[in-house]
């Protein structure tokens, strides 16, 4: 199936930070996503109406310079501390903040896109998909969803090029570029 890209299309982003970052980090040997190839890269000339990262803050606030970094690229953030509960267990869930500025913003937009690879999504894409919005999302293959990447109306890997989605990356000698594996194909008017 054939997705239509044109430049009127209005486009919101929203970046399970969490999930990008714990990816790149498990996946590239402790590399770091660059939010901003992928912001450009995905949205691809159409309309960035608003492109949220969901991130968490802790006490230590070593994080701080990481979201100015996201903010003078025009990503804003939607910021919640790290809850730390009795016995050491943490919990950083954006989840449903992220959903629910999805929903909230749809009217407004053409196109959705997820940064993320969490399966949880998969009722939000149907949701935004039953209210007339294309769905797209981002994320690296092999840490995403099956079942997200086959409900979504596209899916771009950044897996396909780590070495422009990351930052501190460097290919193996002898490791052969991946092909695109299952991603549709966009018309672009």
């Amino acid at each position: 199936m054939a997705i239509i890209k044109h430049d009127d299309q209005r486009v919101g982003f929203f970046i399970d930070t969490q999930n990008l970052y714990h990816s790149a980090k498990n996946l590239y040997n402790d590399a770091r996503v660059n939010f901003g190839a992928m912001v450009k890269n995905a949205v691809g000339g159409r309309k960035l109406v608003r492109a949220l990262a969901y991130v968490i803050s802790t006490k230590t606030g070593e994080e701080s310079s990481f979201f100015e970094a996201l903010g003078k690229i025009g990503i804003e953030t939607r910021s919640k501390e790290l809850q730390e509960f009795w016995g050491g267990a943490k919990k950083a869930d954006w989840d449903v903040g992220m959903a629910v500025d999805a929903i909230r913003l749809a009217p407004k937009l053409d196109t959705v896109i997820l940064a993320t690879g969490d399966g949880d999504f998969i009722p939000l894409v149907e949701y935004l998909q039953n209210q007339g919005c294309q769905v797209e999302v981002v994320s690296f293959g092999k840490s995403t969803s099956g079942k997200l990447k086959e409900v979504a109306d596209d899916f771009f890997d950044l897996s396909d090029d780590p070495e422009a989605y990351l930052l501190g990356h460097r290919e193996r000698r002898g490791s052969p570029k991946r092909p695109d594996r299952g991603s549709r194909r966009a018309v672009t008017l």
